[in-house]
C-alpha cells in the first residue's frame, strides 16, 4: 500500500496526551493518526453516535494502585494495558453482570407472578368444588355422615 505523510501543528498539551496514549498502547504516531482518521470517517459513514468523555477524580492512593496493577499486568502478560482499556473493560464487565442480574430478577418476578396466578386459580377451583359439593348435600342443615352418600329426596304420594 502506498502511503503519504501528513504534517500539522497541534497544541503542546494535546501532543503530550497523544504521546502518552501512544506509549501506553505501544503504537506509533502514524498508526494513531490513521486510527483517529478512520474512526472519524467510519462514524460519518455508519451514522455511529459520537464518542462521549467520562471524567472523574480518584484519590492519589487509588490512582497509584491502578498504575501498579497496570505495571504488574505488563510484567505478567508481556503487553501494556492502557488505563482507558482497563477502566472500559471493568465497566463493560460490570454492565454485563448487572444485565444478568436484572434478567434473573425479572425472571424471578415473572415466575412469582405465574405462581400467584396458579395459586389463585387453584383457590378458585377449590372454592368451585366446595360450592358444587354443598349443592349436592341435602338442605336439612345436617351434613351426611362420613362414608355415606347423600340420599336423594324422595317424593311421597298420598
Amino acid at each position: 500500500m502506498e502511503t503519504k505523510g501528513i504534517t500539522c501543528k497541534i497544541p503542546l498539551d494535546l501532543h503530550n496526551r497523544i504521546s502518552e496514549d501512544i506509549r501506553e498502547s505501544e503504537s506509533t504516531m502514524s498508526k494513531f493518526i490513521e486510527m483517529v482518521i478512520n474512526e472519524h470517517y467510519m462514524k460519518g459513514a455508519n451514522g455511529m453516535s459520537k464518542m462521549r468523555t467520562m471524567a472523574f477524580q480518584v484519590s492519589e492512593k487509588f490512582f497509584q494502585r491502578i498504575k501498579e496493577y497496570l505495571m504488574r499486568y505488563e510484567q505478567t502478560y508481556g503487553k501494556k494495558l492502557s488505563q482507558k482499556d482497563f477502566v472500559i473493560g471493568l465497566i463493560e464487565q460490570a454492565l454485563e453482570e448487572a444485565d444478568e442480574e436484572f434478567e434473573a430478577a425479572q425472571a424471578a418476578q415473572e415466575e412469582a407472578a405465574d405462581d400467584s396466578h396458579e395459586t389463585l386459580e387453584d383457590t378458585e377451583d377449590a372454592e368451585d368444588e366446595e360450592t358444587a359439593d354443598s349443592e349436592e348435600q341435602p338442605e336439612t342443615g345436617e351434613e351426611p355422615e362420613e362414608g355415606t352418600e347423600p340420599q336423594e329426596e324422595q317424593e311421597t304420594i298420598d
